[in-house]
């Protein structure tokens, strides 16, 4: 079971983007298709990876990372990263879609598909949703299906190198139909449930599913 962590305390980013979300800001009210516009409303392309967070950067070793899964499942995991490691590995490349308006094409992934996931620890038939726990106290939550689609995953590496601590290693989700936020950094806890529980920035404002197409950025969009 994952650490019961306090949340990091608000910080000048975090009152920013609460802001953000009171304001409307970066809003276009325009909605696109995935299947023919690429870039959703109001982003723009970056090169760089801009790193987020809370203030709190966890540095995990490898060989004290764990990753619990449990609730409204039939087998809960345990796993070490070497366990994690032992699991089938996928590669998918795909875009990343940040909030505060950038995106960047063409990451290239590895690591364990979520679909391998539920394959493991078979999700009991009441179980809707997931809530995502990190190293820093951040959660956030999805419903199962998007959680489920066919290139989420919790990915490791990034271009074939380990995935830096900045950018959330040793693990994090990458969900790439909704904005990053969803793709938790920092992946210590998977939690199945039968109900829904905004995470972090979802009780601050943030939309509760954010689809970017959709310009799904706060509450209420």
């Amino acid at each position: 079971m994952a650490e019961q962590r306090e949340p990091p305390p608000d910080s000048k980013l975090t009152r920013s983007k609460q802001r953000w979300a009171q304001e409307g800001r970066f809003l276009t009210g325009r909605i696109a298709r995935p299947e023919t516009e690429r870039l959703p409303p109001g982003q723009h392309l970056t090169r760089d990876w801009p790193t987020l967070d809370l203030g709190l950067t966890p540095d995990i070793p490898r060989e004290r990372w764990h990753l619990d899964v449990y609730g409204a499942v039939e087998q809960p995991v345990f796993w070490s990263f070497a366990a994690f490691l032992a699991q089938k590995q996928t590669q998918f490349t795909s875009d990343i879609h940040c909030v505060t308006t950038w995106s960047r094409y063409d990451n290239q992934w590895t690591g364990l598909a979520t679909r391998d996931l539920l394959a493991a620890c078979q999700p009991r038939a009441q179980a809707r949703f997931v809530v995502l726990h990190s190293y820093d106290g951040y959660t956030t939550n999805l419903a199962l299906e998007d959680f489920a689609a066919e290139d989420a995953l919790l990915a490791h590496s990034w271009w074939g190198a380990p995935l830096e601590v900045e950018h959330g290693g040793p693990v994090r989700l990458v969900v790439p139909h909704l904005y990053f936020w969803k793709s938790a950094k920092w992946l210590q806890a998977i939690e199945f449930l039968e109900h829904d529980a905004p995470g972090y920035w979802e009780v601050r404002g943030y939309h509760n599913r954010g689809d970017p197409w959709a310009e799904q950025r706060y509450s209420g969009d």
